[in-house]
């Protein structure tokens, strides 16, 4: 990936209000949104600010962007996180912090970071330094080149963890894609999202609901895009094992009721089961007398209350679906801008071949 570095391409927000500096900016520069949840950032943040606010340029593709903010979004961990993050506000003036109450967990932390943002473009990423801020660019040229909303940054060797985390994470992705239909195997926490629909996710994203799964809800079909694979500047996850299981728990929940639906359906077929031995029953009594008396009689009452208990629970977890489907938020539709799939802009450079 070519990027024509500007350095020091934050706009400060002060200056993305006043007409006279806007009104120097070229109309067809992107502006872009980096938002990084920190829990354990003392010794990555010094590293990775830097490398983000120096990421703006001209892509591949010659779409030129800039970084107009980055926002950290303190999420209370243990180490001296606050202090670094008051140091980088104060050396570049678009880096911004979002403070948290208290610890809400990294994708808390990720919508309280595109809810504050103001960008045509959000990125997320994480705080470790896994992801190259010079991928914006790619990710950039993806996202115009197939008209998405919503890119996926995809390690192209492998995220850099440990093979079992990363062997755990592929199966729980699949499990997740077989039960719930959703196309967790993209997932991924380095986005790139379009502003608008970043915030109106934002919006109304419950505290039990995946992040990926409620962007999923408003837009359409995401893209991937294959990214540097960098070593982390730091020793060990900030997930345990613990947390990593809540953290697919989560998505199995949010992820939509066809677990429930699956309930439903084996429900009927085991009922339907029940009744067709219960028949057989009958009939073998009928043609075999010599059966021990109360037999036929036992069978016939346990699989008929069994087929009333499965085919009730079949009709109780639709039920649960229902108001599961309520209580998470999913909006009924959400009103953007002309969606960009609908208008694909050819990039300047294909334009000068042509």
């Amino acid at each position: 990936m070519r990027i024509s570095v500007r350095p020091s391409a934050v706009v400060p927000t002060s200056c993305r209000n006043d007409p006279s500096t806007m009104s120097a900016m070229p109309l067809d520069v992107h502006e872009v949104c980096v938002v990084v949840p920190v829990y354990r950032g003392e010794r990555t943040l010094p590293v990775l600010v830097p490398s983000i606010v120096g990421a703006g340029g001209v892509t591949d593709d010659g779409h030129e962007f800039i970084v107009v903010e980055v926002l950290l979004v303190h999420d209370c961990g243990p180490d001296n996180s606050a202090a670094v993050i008051d140091e980088l506000q104060a050396k570049y003036p678009g880096v911004r912090a979002v403070w948290l109450s208290r610890n809400f967990g990294q994708h808390a932390a990720t919508i309280a970071g595109m809810a504050s943002s103001s960008a045509s473009w959000v990125v997320t990423m994480d705080e470790d330094g896994q992801h190259n801020p010079n991928d914006i660019g790619l990710m950039l040229d993806t996202a115009l080149e197939s008209g998405a909303d919503l890119v996926y940054g995809h390690h192209k060797s492998g995220a850099p963890h440990a093979r079992w985390r990363n062997a755990a994470s592929w199966l729980a992705k699949r499990m997740a894609q077989m039960l719930c239909g959703t196309s967790s195997s993209l997932f991924s926490s380095m986005r790139l999202v379009e502003g608008e629909s970043a915030r109106a996710v934002a919006a109304y994203c419950g505290p039990r609901v995946y992040l990926d799964v409620a962007l999923s809800w408003v837009i359409r079909q995401p893209a991937v895009c294959e990214i540097q694979t960098q070593a982390e500047l730091r020793e060990g996850s900030g997930y345990n094992v613990r947390q990593l299981a809540s953290h697919f728990w989560t998505l199995i929940l949010s992820s939509g009721t066809r677990p429930l639906r699956i309930l439903s359906l084996g429900g009927v077929v085991v009922a339907l089961a029940g009744f067709i031995g219960a028949a057989a029953v009958v009939i073998a009594k009928i043609r075999r007398p010599e059966l021990e008396q109360g037999w036929t009689s036992v069978m016939c009452t346990i699989l008929f209350v069994g087929w009333l208990i499965l085919l009730t629970l079949g009709v109780v977890a639709e039920y649960v679906g229902a108001a599961l489907m309520a209580s998470l938020g999913r909006p009924l539709y959400v009103v953007v801008d002309r969606p960009r799939h609908l208008n694909r802009p050819t990039s300047p450079a294909k334009r000068a071949v042509s």
